[in-house]
């Protein structure tokens, strides 16, 4: 399906919608993002595996695991994007991808461009957000 994809393709707001070469563009920046994340924990994994930490001097030592526990927190959030990213990737296979889920109107090729994990057009995460922050305030 690779081959759908016109080298140096950008996917633009003037054409069809979510066409297939479109999809196809998405579904391979998704595949690259899930990759790249994959590769970094993974790195992660191996330097977690070479033994604990070995700085003699007390704040060095503490310097060392702060830094380790940072690592630990984003890893973290890595794995739910991973998710979220899996969670695109069968949207794009059951043919709803870039739709939104509250209006079920197009989401936007510059929307989904910048965050293809994007599930809300713009319009309904703002009403999504203005509501949570008025019963945050609350």
């Amino acid at each position: 399906m690779s081959s759908l994809l016109p080298k140096d393709y950008q996917p633009s707001e003037d054409e069809e919608f979510m066409n297939p070469v479109m999809r196809e563009y998405f579904r391979q920046k998704l595949l690259r993002w899930r990759a790249d994340l994959l590769a970094e924990s993974n790195e992660t994994l191996q330097s977690l595996s070479e033994g604990g930490i070995l700085e003699p001097d007390i704040a060095d030592r503490a310097s060392a695991e702060t830094d380790r526990a940072l690592e630990l927190r984003t890893r973290d959030r890595e794995r739910k994007l991973i998710a979220k990213i899996d969670e695109a990737l069968q949207r794009i296979a059951d043919g709803v991808y870039g739709y939104c889920e509250e209006t079920g109107e197009p989401i936007g090729v510059r929307r989904l461009d910048a965050r293809p994990i994007a599930t809300l057009s713009l319009e309904a995460q703002e009403r999504h957000e203005r509501m949570e922050r008025t019963q945050r305030d609350d």
